[in-house]
């Protein structure tokens, strides 16, 4: 391999969902490319979750923190403008990042479940490699800049910032559209500028807007092959079924898991020049670059 130019951090979001999400993190990074996961410290599954990471140490473990369309931290009854009448964060995300600026009592409430979940993450005593939101709730300003004063009291060195450069997207697949969607990439540069405000790492380019839930084979190796320099992020839904309780149906959970322990993406992974790895890899007083780990030179498959 070339000298790095580079680092690539490979993610499995939703860690914690379900079982089968869990399992498919265990088995996407034992057996293929994936580096890092983030956690959902209220999900279902995420004891599981946790117990896994324990016994696998060069996993880089983040916080995948909450806020709409799943399970809080909080008790229901101490967030009654975040959650629906059955204890689960509304759905209705548009509405709620409207309603941010006008409504105090709802900002309070998003302060304190934000601080619970670094809580909960913190209980777990594994180290903090990163943190984003999920569906990039965090690229509301308001919610950004409560993660990013509440994240650094508790250790936070790395948030996400999602900007896919369209570019890259079409030496992958010509049919990607010459002028995407402005909304995503002008909240995401506000957002990379207040994290660099804070001193905080942030890749330089992520994918898996366009395709989440949809990274074949085909696509993840084409991605790293032409990985444009500096940090890069590539995230991931991989689960070994679907069926599980929060699972989107659009999702190919069983192929993003075939992607990421593919000998098409070992192989593009081997003539790169980005170094694999976490956040935490970046930092060079991290603890958790004490745990090495060594990635396999080939894969048998999934």
């Amino acid at each position: 391999m070339n000298q790095a130019r580079g680092h690539l951090i490979v993610t499995a979001d939703d860690f914690g969902l379900a079982i089968e999400v869990n399992e498919a993190v265990e088995k996407a990074h034992r057996r293929g490319i994936l580096s890092a996961a983030s956690l959902m410290v209220a999900g279902p599954a995420a004891a599981d979750a946790v117990g896994r990471a324990r016994l696998l140490p060069g996993l880089r473990v983040g916080l995948h923190l909450v806020l709409i369309e799943g399970r809080p931290a909080l008790p229901p009854k101490l967030i009654p403008d975040l959650v629906d009448a059955n204890g689960y964060f509304r759905t209705d995300m548009v509405r709620m990042a409207f309603e941010l600026p006008l409504r105090p009592a709802l900002r309070l409430q998003i302060s304190a479940e934000i601080v619970a979940q670094f809580e909960a993450y913190r209980a777990t005593g594994l180290p903090l490699d990163h943190v984003n939101a999920h569906k990039h709730f965090h690229l509301h300003p308001m919610i950004a800049a409560k993660v990013i004063s509440i994240g650094r009291h508790y250790g936070m060195r790395a948030l996400r910032v999602p900007f896919e450069p369209g570019a890259a997207l079409r030496r992958v697949e010509m049919q990607w559209p010459a002028f995407p969607a402005l909304l995503i990439p002008s909240c995401a540069k506000l957002l990379r500028s207040q994290v660099r405000r804070a001193h905080l790492i942030t890749p330089d380019a992520v994918f898996g807007l366009k395709w989440s839930g949809a990274m074949t084979t085909k696509r993840l190796a084409v991605i790293i092959t032409n990985l444009p320099p500096g940090t890069v992020e590539i995230y991931t839904h991989p689960a070994t079924s679907t069926g599980f309780a929060g699972h989107v149906a659009s999702y190919d959970y069983a192929e993003e898991l075939a992607a990421l322990t593919s000998e098409a993406s070992f192989d593009a992974l081997r003539h790169s020049t980005h170094r694999l790895g976490g956040y935490s890899d970046i930092v060079p007083d991290s603890a958790s670059m004490s745990q090495e780990r060594t990635y396999p030179s080939h894969t048998g498959g999934s």
